[in-house]
């Protein structure tokens, strides 16, 4: 009941304080003009984190003004509050504001407040701060595009408070839920297109105060060891993500990580094709997700939240190198490269790189075997076996991919005949080291269901990690965005060459042309879709021209007749032809 109340008030609070915040600043002149290294293309309001300031601090006077041990928090994020205000009206220098937030830290510390990380007070201590510090300039770091930062904080908030109602803290939960309805009067105002922006005093405010709180849970609670250590970092696993994909793109290519820039995970995004607001909605999407996970491992065993957790870091390590390697510059700036140009400039390195991923895959694929077949709850003479078998299990399936040639391929053009190397290997390495354990064992002990499952995990498991840029492109961008200059144009033959045709022109938009679609003389293929992209019968391009303004078509195939192309002609639309030549 409380904390519904406290919602709404602070909601309702965000709303007023936010319009006036922003009549404000425009009178007064203090918006955020356009710049190279900023997204917004006109002059914006600042100071939006001043309505959500005071709108979280009357309703933590009116809701939860018996939280002593939260006072600490709140005097401590007031005065990074204070800095980021500061900074938004005359501009301070970073190392100010990382010696504001390393104060503000050993406030919260001192006040009694840690993560209780290690057995070592001292060692706690250091991880406190690091992580206050950390999360504070990571929100900020967010804080790049309409709706971004604010939506994560909101959504951080939420699991926050479920986490606080689990534990049985529901005094402790009104904090959370205060704070997050107060961005959720402000984001009303920051969606895209959004007509004011928090500034440096919101995200610094609103960046420390959710890794306060999440240093108020009692994790102790929890029957899980591993959720007190994962349960803060999956919650807040946006943030921290968009800051190390920044932070290591920005060191390799020698730019200081507190300058702004478009390279954060955002832009990459829309650098893929994706709009603004979709990139946004993904990452609110990423961040429920990872909220979920975070509340699940509190319930689960030990041993199947480490298969849950090393599955999802494996997700987001692909994640993070797909979007590396996408070329962003800010404009009159040139690229600098990518995160895999890096990994792969140097001879070996990448390979380097693949071992040691499939060195990990076969681990978890091994052990899953095990959970899976134990029904998640395995046996000491079981682990046993599994600890014993491991390393023999781990050198017969690298000597196999090594022999059948798994490690030659290029990942970007993985196609059947590598899928086919990859089951080869799989199967016949996970044969060969089952045989060797139920040797070793003399047929007595090791279950023969773990090798079978282990051979079918370890085949999905690296079939997956091989088409995951492939998978990526397909989930995250789909149909890339037009150019604004970009033409309409309908492909001619929905064969083997207008597949490559569209896949030419959906890789490289340096050609200009956005497919409508197909038109192709088989009727048997009307109707069906090849590459996302529909084929139509070749009598219903008046039709397109009309209504896309088609005015060229890309013939895909030798075979199309002339009397067909005269057709085309008369209906006033210009004829290309694909050609492959070798000189």
């Amino acid at each position: 009941m409380w904390q519904a109340a406290s919602v709404a008030v602070t909601t309702i609070l965000a709303l007023i304080f936010t319009y006036l915040v922003r009549a404000t600043a425009y009178r007064q002149g203090i918006v955020a003009a356009p710049r190279s290294d900023r997204w917004h293309k006109r002059p914006t309001a600042l100071l939006g984190g001043i309505a959500i300031y005071l709108s979280f601090i009357a309703g933590f006077l009116i809701f939860a003004p018996t939280q002593w041990h939260a006072y600490t928090i709140l005097f401590a994020g007031t005065i990074l509050f204070a800095t980021g205000l500061i900074d938004d009206l005359v501009q301070l220098k970073p190392y100010i504001k990382l010696v504001m937030q390393l104060v503000a830290s050993s406030i919260v510390v001192f006040g009694g407040l840690q993560l209780p990380w290690t057995s070592i007070e001292v060692v706690n201590y250091f991880i406190t701060i690091l992580w206050l510090v950390g999360i504070t300039n990571a929100v900020n770091l967010l804080d790049n595009m309409d709706g971004l930062s604010g939506g994560i904080a909101l959504i951080a908030c939420i699991f926050l408070a479920i986490n606080f109602l689990l534990n049985g803290q529901h005094a402790e939960s009104i904090l959370p839920f205060m704070l997050a309805g107060a961005i959720a009067g402000f984001l009303c105002y920051n969606f895209n297109p959004a007509t004011i922006f928090m500034g440096d005093c919101g995200s610094m405010f609103l960046g420390f105060t959710l890794g306060g709180m999440a240093l108020m849970a009692d994790m102790w609670r929890t029957r899980n060891i591993s959720a007190v250590l994962l349960t803060p970092v999956l919650i807040l696993v946006i943030p921290i993500f968009d800051t190390v994909v920044v932070t290591v793109t920005r060191k390799l290519s020698g730019k200081p990580v507190s300058q702004g820039g478009r390279d954060h995970t955002s832009h990459r995004l829309v650098a893929l094709g994706m709009s603004e607001q979709r990139a946004v909605l993904m990452l609110y999407l990423f961040a429920t997700l990872s909220g979920v996970l975070a509340l699940l491992v509190r319930q689960m065993r030990i041993e199947v939240t480490l298969i849950l957790v090393a599955g999802f870091a494996l997700s987001v390590l692909f994640l993070g190198l797909y979007l590396g390697k996408v070329r962003v510059s800010d404009e009159g700036e040139e690229s600098s490269g990518t995160l895999v140009d890096v990994l792969t400039g140097f001879p070996y390195r990448r390979r380097f790189f693949e071992i040691l991923l499939d060195f990990c895959l076969f681990v978890l694929a091994y052990y899953s075997a095990y959970l899976l077949r134990f029904e998640g709850d395995l046996p000491a003479e079981q682990v046993a076996i599994f600890i014993k078998t491991l390393p023999i299990f781990i050198a017969i399936q690298l000597l196999m991919f090594l022999a059948f040639g798994v490690y030659r391929g290029i990942w970007r053009y993985v196609g059947v005949d590598d899928l086919i190397i990859i089951v080869k290997a799989v199967f016949i390495g996970a044969g060969s080291s089952g045989l060797a354990a139920m040797l070793w064992y003399k047929f007595q002990g090791p279950s023969r269901a773990v090798f079978i499952l282990n051979g079918v995990l370890l085949l999905v498991f690296v079939c997956a990690s091989r088409i995951s840029f492939r998978l990526l492109g397909a989930l995250i961008v789909g149909k890339r965005r037009a150019t604004p200059d970009a033409r309409p144009v309908v492909i001619y033959g929905a064969g083997d060459g207008g597949e490559m045709l569209i896949r030419e022109l959906l890789n490289n938009p340096s050609h200009r042309y956005q497919p409508v679609g197909f038109i192709d003389d088989d009727m048997n293929k009307t109707g069906k879709i090849l590459r996302g992209y529909r084929i139509f019968s070749s009598e219903d391009l008046p039709e397109l021209i009309n209504e896309h303004g088609v005015s060229e078509v890309l013939i895909s195939s030798v075979k199309v007749p002339e009397s067909k192309l005269d057709d085309l002609r008369g209906l006033g639309v210009a004829l290309k032809r694909l050609r492959i030549q070798i000189e």
